[in-house]
């Protein structure tokens, strides 16, 4: 299964998500079956690398980081994954424009797997990546019982 997460600039939460997606996969032993990818909506972060803040916090929790650099989704994405996990209400409606009409039901919200409507806490705003790594860990958790069907 392929999965994209995706947020605004690709530097702080849909980095910080896909580091420690692929860390649980691993951790669980599962990474082979999963390919794990992010992407920002705006291209005004293309090329930068992942927020220090947000690597500092990773690493705080022993979730093993590699060099990321920030990309602009596009298109001919929706072709390429199975799902498209969007932080924020914002991502979730420029990705059901970018690949309107969505037939086959791609783009979700990131925290509807854990029963919540929220958006994912934004820490480049606020600075606080505690809430932002809480709310990923959380979203994780839950979407990998959600795909493996567990109870």
């Amino acid at each position: 299964m392929k999965i994209m997460f995706v947020c605004l600039g690709n530097i702080c939460r849909s980095a910080m998500a896909e580091f420690m997606m692929k860390d649980t996969l691993n951790k669980e032993g599962i990474s082979d079956k999963y390919f794990i990818d992010s992407a920002a909506t705006c291209g005004l972060e293309a090329g930068n690398p992942v927020y220090p803040d947000a690597l500092r916090k990773l690493r705080e929790h022993g979730v093993p980081t590699y060099p990321h650099y920030s990309k602009q989704i596009k298109k001919s994405d929706y072709d390429k994954y199975d799902l498209f996990l969007g932080m924020d209400d914002k991502n979730v409606a420029y990705l059901k424009n970018l690949f309107a009409p969505d037939d086959k039901g791609k783009v979700r919200k990131f925290l509807e797997f854990s029963g919540k409507t929220r958006d994912v806490a934004d820490p480049y705003y606020t600075g606080n990546f505690d809430d932002t790594y809480n709310d990923l860990k959380i979203g994780i958790e839950f979407l990998i019982n959600n795909i493996e069907n567990r109870k």
